[in-house]
């Protein structure tokens, strides 16, 4: 096999042009901070040349940067970011649908299954093109367009953050009696997370490959100090078609989303691994703690109101306030192990916001000679106070925020995947790095934005939510997030079929 037949099929190859373009970023940079005062660029360049802080932004990772063998790490960073209170909050929801544990558990886990399949795929494209996830939309949504699901996907993530900072405001509050208020738990949480976000890719992974262990750890220690509690589970109605769709969408609000990021993880990985070996490292990585955490959630759900002491605490302080109910008899180390749950969110919240600052400079492409580690303290900066304010009413904040998302990141990850498979055959040499930001050498992006707004049309009736129940939803339960899916892979092959044939790209 000839050498460019090779290169075509391990992926695009930099070139020339591709060196000038970064050199170029680079110098624009250089002359944006030169106007920031002498002392402090010296103390900021002193800080990036002694660790690994990644500067590096939106541009494309040329083949021959694309040379780590931490296949793993794929694994590692999703297990982490699940290995939390996060998913035990979202299990909490079940019994608010009227579903036993039984119930609760088989929806998790079939939900968990079906929709991690999703993010977990789209990830394997990342060291395969060595574009991040938002820039690999850019071929089929186009140069401008994408604008609109970057800003959905940037308030997605958010409030995503904007969650994982409350709960773990909340657990650092429920230990010390509320003398700490929530709000400045809110404040820790933030601030730590910004610490790893601020390095970039190396550390993130880092920290996420080891993480997961005291997360691990002070999980299992809970449910041993409470497990008794979480046999006292109130009697429910038996299950019903409506109730089972409606938490099974808000089982797909968790993972959906994900696949709006999961590229940002693997743009570094060598493209020679195998792809469906990287796809079970992701796959699995998102399941496993997901299935176990989310069913935790649904078993402590249903026996809050059976046992008068953690549904006092849970009124104080809802998800930290039953944790340290629960670890109540191990004393001060069980304190101890509440302060490790709340801390077991920064990995979720880090990765979030590393992913978060590369979505500002796809929006704002002026922003790429921005380095990326000055949108961490930017977003820091929104997260903190938006979490306070959403703490005050939290799982109102939570049920709203949830509502929409799966259907959107249904409907945009559709798109990804047809124009994936179906317009470039499965092609990652078709992601032409000298295109990525020439809108003329993009799709115009009109039938990915028509397809995803018309599947709409059935989204909406399909929607079961505390301010609006469509007539689908009445007879069959909420099932938006599987006609967004569907209907919006239907109608893009034809719209996108026109949209080549009238506009040529």
């Amino acid at each position: 096999m000839s050498q460019s037949l090779q290169l075509e099929k391990e992926g695009p190859v930099a070139t020339s042009e591709d060196t000038e373009k970064v050199a170029g970023h680079s110098e624009l940079a250089e002359s944006q901070d030169s106007r920031l005062p002498r002392s402090f660029r010296r103390r900021l360049t002193d800080l990036i040349s002694a660790g690994p802080i990644e500067e590096r932004g939106i541009l494309p990772i040329a083949l021959e940067d694309r040379t780590s063998t931490d296949y793993t790490g794929y694994f590692s960073i999703f297990f982490c970011m699940n290995i939390n209170l996060l998913p035990i909050t979202f299990g909490l929801l079940g019994p608010a649908y009227g579903l036993g544990i039984r119930d609760s558990s088989l929806v998790i886990l079939f939900f968990c299954l079906l929709t991690a399949a999703i993010p977990a795929y789209l990830g394997v494209l990342g060291p395969k093109t060595g574009l991040r996830q938002m820039i690999q939309a850019r071929f089929s949504f186009g140069r401008y367009l994408v604008s609109l699901p970057v800003i959905l996907n940037l308030a997605t993530l958010t409030g995503f953050c904007v969650i994982s900072c409350v709960v773990g405001g909340q657990c650092l509050s429920a230990i010390t009696g509320g003398s700490l208020t929530p709000a400045v738990g809110i404040v820790i949480t933030g601030v730590l997370a910004l610490l790893i976000s601020f390095c970039g890719y190396t550390v993130l992974h880092q920290y996420e490959r080891w993480a997961w262990i005291p997360a691990l750890i002070a999980i299992i220690i809970a449910t041993g100090c409470g497990g008794s509690g979480l046999r006292e589970q109130a009697p429910t109605e038996a299950a019903t078609p409506g109730g089972v769709l409606s938490f099974g969408m808000i089982i797909a609000s968790y993972m959906i989303p994900y696949a709006c990021l999961a590229s940002d993880f693997t743009t570094y990985l060598n493209p020679k691994f195998s792809s469906v070996r990287l796809f079970l490292y992701g796959y699995t990585g998102l399941v496993v703690p997901s299935v176990l955490l989310m069913t935790l959630g649904a078993a402590i759900g249903g026996a809050i109101s059976s046992i008068p002491e953690w549904e006092a605490r849970y009124e104080e302080t809802q998800v930290g306030g039953v944790l340290a109910a629960m670890l109540s008899r191990a004393g001060g180390f069980g304190k101890f192990v509440v302060v490790v749950l709340s801390l077991t969110l920064l990995g979720n919240i880090a990765a979030t916001m590393y992913s978060v600052t590369l979505n500002f400079q796809i929006l704002i492409p002026q922003l790429v000679v921005v380095p990326r580690y000055i949108f961490s303290v930017v977003v820091t900066a929104i997260l903190i106070p938006v979490s306070i304010k959403a703490a005050t009413e939290f799982f109102s904040s939570l049920e709203n925020f949830i509502a929409v998302i799966a259907y959107w990141s249904a409907a945009f990850a559709a798109v990804l995947i047809v124009e994936h498979n179906v317009f470039r055959g499965g092609k990652y040499h078709s992601y032409d790095h000298d295109s990525w930001n020439v809108a003329s050498r993009l799709p115009l992006g009109i039938a990915a934005l028509m397809a995803s707004a018309l599947s709409f049309a059935l989204v909406i009736p399909s929607m079961s939510q505390v301010w609006f129940e469509g007539p689908i939803a009445k007879a069959a339960g909420d099932i938006g997030f599987e006609m967004a899916f569907v209907v919006t892979a239907v109608l893009y092959i034809p719209l996108r079929y026109l949209e080549r044939r009238f506009s040529g790209r």
